[in-house]
């Protein structure tokens, strides 16, 4: 088959050809996100594609390359056609696969598929089934098809399949061979350069969507698969280490040790909603659209908004971790997977057990899902209620039993439980593939409008919760913390991973415990879910100090900043800055407000560099 230079030149071409086509159905299928592009830009991304194609097909060349080598060197040797064919198909094929996988992961989380599409699929299956959801299978089966065939047909027109050695002396075999194993093994390393092939050789723009476009989606999944099996190490070392220490705990420095108290009472129950992808884009006040929970306004006035807060990340298991560990996201790992880590982190339940407190957790889902259970019962949490615990006939969607009948268990079991209490209650409803059992409050079959009912759903059940929650007696000395899990890119569908607006989410102090005075007021301090720790404790007179990652929100003198990561990059907020830096690309890839001066940007840039390293770090050191 790769018998001399021609052959494998006809090889090449084949896997570049094959790869532009995909990239070609890519960029068909996001041509709206293409727009900020111009035609030369996006003629540059199949350019710059080219050094990372050419080693992907080397590495599929290596295979039929050695056994060619190894049979020209047995007399009368010979390998079949269809064995090399079946070989070639069946890389097409995976090609294939994962091309139109990619349409719905990047439609999600703004990258390319990589190694936790698959972790996923593996620890929770039907979980990642139903994520995909909201996914138009066919069309996206009947492109995978297609692409199958044009790529069986392109392969029978370039590749050589017949295998017809050469006779030549032996002397010449090996040289020949050498110089075949030379080009194939220099095309995987991208060329002789002192840096071997990297993600970075795609990369050339400022535009996240056309360097994306040009990353090929086999070469960095398997290079994101072996960065996350290799070695524990540190992948964001961007400063020397007692520097990144200094600069990140800086932030966390308060001029006065106060608060606002806003309580009645330093012993209140505390229940916190954890909302499924509630994006401050269905909450009006937050900038969102008008009419997506017009319950969620009633309680703003009646509560403490905190108006500029930002998600961890962008998945339940980062921000749970966030919430009541105040610990932040870890871009490429997450820490509530793993026992002995998690383990060792600080959680809200373990601070409030010991001042009498009462803990529980409620979730409509399987509590197994991303090692939630363990790391509830690690920290203290005495009573679980999951999926397993309702009867089957109210399990009514993919994900499990709905926020309506998962509240209405909720107050039913406050009803008896002993004050003073702590609950977490996480809702799924408002997750795709947005299941519910009433009629859409929003017409239509468009995915957003999707989103949009399920988040009007939720609205409504959690108003009919505080409209029986404020029948009972517990009522008038409860916190309740409503808070998202994460941001989303729904339901206006215009945020990428790396802007800001996809992690902005509510974050409300609310119920009978707020005094009169402070109902309705908003502050607009910046910060994260990870302040949520901070914040509450001080209010109960309660230690914070083993919450190191969390900030006061109510403290007048803690610093405005907030943070956030995604799969290899990250964000940082001071007031009137946003620096989002790609750690593939080595490159910044957002700026907020470009006429900022320099000096600022740099010291944006700066603090997140330092704050993402000494997050691994402290992650590794668990």
């Amino acid at each position: 088959m790769l018998k001399n230079l021609a052959a494998l030149f006809r090889f090449f071409i084949f896997w570049l050809l094959f790869f532009a086509i995909t990239r070609i159905s890519f960029e068909l299928y996001f041509h709206s996100k293409l727009k900020v592009a111009s035609i030369k830009e996006i003629i540059e991304s199949f350019l710059y594609a080219i050094r990372l194609d050419l080693s992907t097909a080397a590495y599929i060349a290596i295979a039929p390359l050695l056994v060619s080598i190894v049979v020209w060197f047995i007399p009368g040797g010979r390998v079949k056609p269809i064995y090399f064919k079946l070989y070639i198909w069946f890389c097409l094929l995976i090609v294939c696969f994962l091309t139109i996988l990619d349409y719905n992961i990047f439609q999600e989380w703004s990258t390319k598929v990589n190694y936790r599409v698959f972790d996923s699929i593996i620890h929770s299956f039907s979980e990642a089934i139903a994520s995909s959801g909201s996914a138009p299978v066919l069309p996206c089966i009947a492109i995978g098809v297609l692409l199958l065939t044009i790529g069986i047909l392109l392969s029978n027109r370039l590749i050589d399949y017949l295998y017809k050695a050469p006779y030549v002396k032996t002397s010449s075999k090996v040289a020949y061979s050498f110089v075949l194993l030379f080009v194939c093994l220099t095309a995987i390393r991208g060329g002789w350069q002192p840096t071997p092939a990297n993600q970075s050789m795609s990369y050339f723009s400022q535009k996240q969507i056309l360097n994306q476009s040009a990353l090929n989606t086999e070469w960095n999944l398997v290079d994101n698969i072996i960065e996350n099996l290799r070695a524990a190490h540190n992948p964001y070392l961007y400063l020397p280490p007692k520097q990144a220490d200094s600069i990140s705990r800086s932030l966390y420095l308060q001029k006065a040790d106060t608060t606002l108290h806003i309580l009645k009472t330093k012993r209140p129950n505390v229940v916190i909603f954890q909302l499924e992808s509630f994006t401050a884009d269905v909450i009006e006040s937050l900038g969102g659209d008008k009419g997506v929970c017009p319950n969620f306004e009633k309680f703003i006035k009646n509560g403490v908004l905190f108006d500029s807060v930002y998600a961890a990340g962008d998945r339940t298991d980062k921000g749970m971790v966030a919430i009541l560990s105040g610990f932040p996201s870890q871009a490429i790992r997450t820490i509530i997977t793993n026992n002995t880590k998690q383990e060792k982190l600080p959680a809200i339940p373990e601070v409030l057990l010991p001042a009498g407190y009462k803990t529980s957790y409620f979730y409509g889902g399987e509590v197994e899902y991303m090692n939630f259970k363990s790391y509830m019962l690690t920290h203290r949490i005495q009573h679980i209620t999951g999926m397993n615990n309702f009867d089957r006939s109210q399990v009514d969607s993919k994900w499990g039993v709905n926020d309506g009948t998962l509240l209405d268990s909720h107050i039913e079991y406050l009803n008896t439980e002993q004050q003073p209490f702590f609950s977490l209650v996480e809702t799924l409803t408002n997750h795709e593939p947005f299941d519910m059992p009433a009629k859409p409050h929003f017409p239509g079959a468009s995915v957003s409008n999707k989103f949009r009912s399920t988040a009007y759903y939720t609205d409504s059940v959690l108003n009919n919760y505080f409209e029986q929650a404020k029948k009972q007696p517990w009522y008038k000395n409860t916190l309740f913390i409503l808070v998202a899990d994460h941001g989303h890119r729904l339901p206006r569908n215009t945020s990428e991973s790396y802007q800001p607006a996809k992690y902005h989410i509510p974050l409300l102090f609310f119920g009978g415990a707020i005094k009169e005075q402070y109902r309705g007021i908003k502050v607009n301090k910046l910060g994260n879910q990870t302040d949520i720790a901070a914040t509450l404790l001080a209010q109960l007179d309660l230690p914070y100090d083993q919450f190191r990652w969390s900030k006061d929100l109510l403290n007048p003198g803690t610093k405005p900043f907030a943070f956030f990561d995604w799969d290899n990059g990250m964000g940082f907020m001071i007031n009137g800055q946003t620096i989002s830096y790609d750690n593939l690309g080595k490159q910044v890839v957002y700026v907020q407000n470009p006429k900022i001066g320099k000096a600022t940007n740099e010291k944006a840039l700066l603090y997140g560099k330092a704050f993402l390293q000494q997050i691994f770090t402290e992650y590794m050191a668990y």
